[in-house]
């Protein structure tokens, strides 16, 4: 067999050798590998499946909070920073999701949550949630129930318009008494909270008389039950949706950062109506998830918001789960 010889060369005489092939492999004239830019995005939407129900996730659009040194307390500003910058995120602005998950059970349609509606208390980008709801094909008569973690601003604010008729005109709407009579209190229109009082009176007013109150521990609907998690808003609660011997908790406002407050449970966060309480709630009901492996949705976490958590030192690690692109 005759032996292959190849020539040896010295570091020098390759780089020189590569370079003149490279002046000389120029592209024929005219011929450019350019295209024009998108500017455009996705819809803003994701589906997939539950046991049986199909869950469709739309965004109300990205909540930017601003300087996360103010929001995120008990920690010196230049650790949350830090924190922030360990994980490659900005430390400049904390910008939060808002998930909002849709279940078709096959009989009826429910809706967590609904975003911040007609209000820009926290700037432009809020307010997406009937235009994310016409990108996945939904429409808005077609929901039967809304469920309400509680009556916050950017939980309650699209359930009207900003002239009061009701956006989703077939839904009941479900949530914490405790909650709901704190929130159209008149005292809140003179607190530090007038707007989030505000807010709620515009949207649950007008549909007063299709609100249902559901109790700690009740299976209000079915395969919906709730779990009473006050601290964040004194009636504020969690649920737990199944279907098929599967299930997830959407997780509302328990906790609205995976790092800063999930990694660390016990930092108190700035919109806390109880910091104190939410820390306990906090603490508590995650480490309930984590310990029986139950699948979270969180409202606030990076787009879609699912995934799962595992206790981690003194806290809890978010793993968020693969997105399904393809279903056979």
């Amino acid at each position: 067999m005759s032996k292959l010889l190849i020539p040896s060369l010295d570091r020098r005489g390759f780089l020189s050798g590569a370079a003149a092939l490279a002046a000389g492999a120029t592209l024929p004239s005219g011929v450019l590998a350019k295209a024009p830019l998108a500017n455009s995005q996705v819809p803003y939407y994701y589906r997939f499946m539950l046991g049986q129900a199909e869950i469709t996730v739309v965004s109300d659009g990205p909540l930017p909070l601003g300087d996360p040194g103010s929001s995120f307390l008990g920690l010196p500003k230049e650790q949350v920073y830090g924190l922030l910058e360990t994980n490659f995120l900005p430390k400049d602005n904390v910008v939060l999701e808002q998930n909002i998950p849709i279940v078709n059970f096959g009989d009826r349609l429910v809706m967590f949550d609904t975003g911040m509606g007609f209000s820009k208390a926290f700037g432009p980008t809020t307010g997406r949630l009937l235009k994310s709801m016409q990108e996945a094909g939904i429409d808005p008569a077609s929901v039967d129930a809304i469920v309400c973690s509680h009556a916050h601003i950017d939980h309650t604010g699209g359930i009207c318009s900003a002239e009061g008729k009701p956006n989703f005109p077939n839904a009941q709407i479900y949530i914490s008494q405790v909650d709901h009579d704190y929130w159209l209190d008149d005292a809140r229109l003179g607190s530090p909270f007038k707007a989030f009082g505000e807010h709620a009176r515009a949207n649950l007013r007008p549909v007063r008389d299709r609100i249902v109150f559901f109790k700690d521990g009740q299976e209000f609907l079915p395969g919906i039950t709730a779990i009473s998690a006050p601290g964040h808003s004194p009636g504020h609660t969690i649920f737990n949706v199944s279907s098929g011997g599967k299930s997830f908790t959407f997780l509302g406002d328990l906790t609205h950062h995976p790092i800063l407050l999930t990694e660390n449970p016990r930092v108190e966060f700035a919109y806390d109506w109880d910091p104190k309480q939410s820390v306990q709630s906090r603490v508590r009901l995650l480490t309930m998830l984590a310990e029986q492996k139950i699948p979270v949705m969180s409202y606030h976490f990076a787009w879609p918001g699912f995934g799962n958590l595992a206790k981690a030192g003194d806290g809890f690690r978010y793993y968020p789960a693969p997105m399904q692109m393809l279903r056979g």
